[in-house]
């Protein structure tokens, strides 16, 4: 399971250095992000580098599961009572149509909510940083994280799983 790392750097030249640094340390491209104040992103930030402004993706692998779930034991329920008449593959399809609602309007919300990473370093982002985020497994992510540290980048408490590795 991969862990997301975040570390704050003072300028765009020591966030590329970190990059760099952590793909040498064995981390892949797509696993490097950035995060910085609007303005900067939209002038100095390439596109596939930034990262997600929402909890979007997320929240709906969340939902997925919850609803899934919550539709599967319904389903289940239906089917023990023997009046409703709901078979195995009713259960299942109730199971389906849950995680579909769920995915949905999981996603919904967490599209108007902003990511973790966001919400937890707002004033690390506002005063003009730029956050590297690094979702890295195992000792690739120890090697990236000595490596990122020196090159100057400050290691931020943010230590987690990631929702989607």
């Amino acid at each position: 399971m991969k862990t997301r790392r975040v570390y704050s750097t003072v300028d765009l030249d020591q966030a590329r250095q970190g990059m760099s640094a952590a793909r040498s340390a064995g981390v892949p491209d797509e696993d490097l992000s950035l995060i910085a104040r609007s303005d900067i992103e939209l002038d100095a930030i390439p596109e596939r580098r930034k990262d997600e402004h929402t909890d979007f993706k997320p929240a709906a692998v969340r939902g997925l599961a919850e609803g899934g779930g919550a539709g599967l034991l319904a389903g289940l329920v239906a089917m023990a009572i023997p009046p409703l008449g709901v078979t195995l593959a009713g259960a299942m399809a109730a199971g389906a149509a849950g995680a579909m609602v769920g995915a949905w309007t999981s996603a919904l919300m967490g599209a108007s909510s902003p990511d973790p990473v966001r919400q937890k370093f707002e004033g690390e982002i506002e005063a003009g940083r730029i956050l590297l985020v690094v979702d890295g497994d195992g000792e690739a992510g120890e090697r990236a994280d000595r490596a990122i540290v020196a090159t100057g980048a400050v290691p931020l408490p943010f230590d987690k799983a990631t929702a989607l590795s």
